[in-house]
């Protein structure tokens, strides 16, 4: 953490994770899929970026893209990725289930979390999915949830802010007497409103992706074929995570101390 802010930048390559340590990211959130907001890493690159990187990477646990009610053989990927992530090096865990009524799903939660203990856990981005978020907040810290992920329940966290606060206060008032580190906002954070999401949130961390296109080095070029559906991102153009766009992202959140 740098000044009193720890920026946490979701990657899904061994460049982007370098690039994001490079950067100043304090922590690496590990995913494939970001397309479809993240779903669970290969464990070979788990174990090469952990080869590969000094700061604490925290590994996505979700078996598909889509909503996040799981069946029963879900789970069973979910436990055994947990497991094998923990194997591997993981120094954190990210997940989140719901019930098909929008609530925390408590029973696979406590489940899933009694899996990843003794490492920290963080609920992500499916709580901007729940029916109501200060019952889900209630619910997630009285399971034992470290952190959560949250864009306020909105398009982008600066569309959420107002709910992020209100977030936060509700856990600076409670008897947990936990800070609002609790609630790193994360969707759409750019350098253009970076400034005005940490001072509306209070929040202590941040998570953002910081990306740019980078043009494939392949010379032949089918232009006929897509490997994947129509709105797929396109084969000859890479996101990968920005060096300098982490580093501006960090000067922002120390120039706001």
């Amino acid at each position: 953490m740098d000044d009193g802010f720890l920026m946490e930048v979701c990657v899904d390559s061994v460049e982007s994770a370098v690039n994001a340590e490079r950067g100043g990211a304090g922590r690496i959130e590990l995913c494939a899929g970001l397309v479809e907001g993240g779903t669970t890493p290969s464990m070979g690159l788990l174990q090469v970026v952990k080869q590969c990187v000094r700061v604490p990477v925290f590994v996505m646990i979700r078996p598909r893209g889509g909503d996040f009610l799981y069946s029963d053989r879900e789970v069973e990927v979910m436990k055994a990725d947990i497991r094998l992530a923990k194997l591997h090096g993981a120094d954190g865990l990210v997940f989140g289930a719901l019930t098909e009524d929008g609530r925390i799903d408590t029973e696979l939660c406590t489940a899933l979390l009694a899996v990843c203990r003794p490492l920290p856990v963080t609920f992500h981005r499916a709580f901007d999915m729940v029916h109501d978020p200060l019952v889900a907040l209630e619910t997630l810290i009285s399971l034992g949830f470290e952190r959560v992920l949250t864009s306020g329940c909105d398009s982008s966290a600066l569309e959420g802010l107002s709910l992020i606060k209100r977030l936060a206060e509700q856990v600076m008032s409670s008897a947990w007497c936990l800070t609002s580190g609790l609630f790193p906002p994360g969707g759409g954070i750019t350098e253009r409103n970076l400034q005005r999401i940490l001072e509306g949130s209070t929040a202590s961390e941040f998570h953002c992706s910081a990306r740019s296109a980078r043009d494939s080095g392949m010379k032949f070029r089918n232009p006929n074929v897509a490997m994947g559906a129509s709105f797929s991102a396109p084969e000859y153009s890479i996101k990968v995570t920005d060096v300098a766009k982490v580093r501006t992202l960090n000067a922002i959140a120390k120039n706001i101390l």
